[in-house]
């Protein structure tokens, strides 16, 4: 007889905003300044993005829900993991978001490269590109927090 070590998907460990709700409530603020002055739809992309990268079903399945509440297109929603083969899909101050995302989230494999940074500077402005910055870290930080507790996909704690 074999005992299944798998977490159960349906029970989330922990729940986190009512166990730390201080450091819950500062991760929100941090998220909500870090959206401001960005485009919305450039910011479902990001989080999109990093969610796909972290494996973070939770974020994920939340995030293409708000994205398509806000009128993306699926088309868009289906190539944001393959992004660099339907660059057409995306404009280039897009693609500078999704390859920063891409480096910030995987900045342990090779840190972030400078070109990459270069051409998320030539597309965001002084006031954007640390906004930008501040959302991956944001998505990172709500990804990492998601898949620590266990947050069940296709729940969302934000309606109630």
């Amino acid at each position: 007889m074999t005992t299944n070590t798998l977490i159960d998907a349906k029970t989330p460990r922990m729940n986190f905003a009512k166990a730390a709700p201080r450091i819950n409530r500062a991760i929100v603020a941090f998220d909500a300044a870090a959206r401001e002055g960005l485009d919305p739809a450039l910011v479902e992309l990001v989080q999109i993005r990093a969610s796909l990268l972290n494996n973070c079903a939770y974020c994920l399945h939340m995030h293409t829900n708000d994205a398509r509440k806000a009128g993306e297109s699926e088309d868009r929603l289906h190539l944001v993991a393959v992004w660099r083969e339907a660059r057409h899909f995306f404009t280039e101050k897009e693609q500078a978001a999704l390859a920063l995302t891409e480096a910030v989230t995987l900045v342990s494999e090779r840190g972030v490269p400078d070109d990459v940074y270069a051409e998320a500077a030539a597309h965001f402005d002084a006031d954007e590109l640390p906004h930008l910055i501040a959302l991956i870290l944001a998505i990172n930080t709500w990804n990492r927090l998601a898949l620590t507790v266990g947050k069940v996909a296709g729940t969302d704690e934000r309606r109630g």
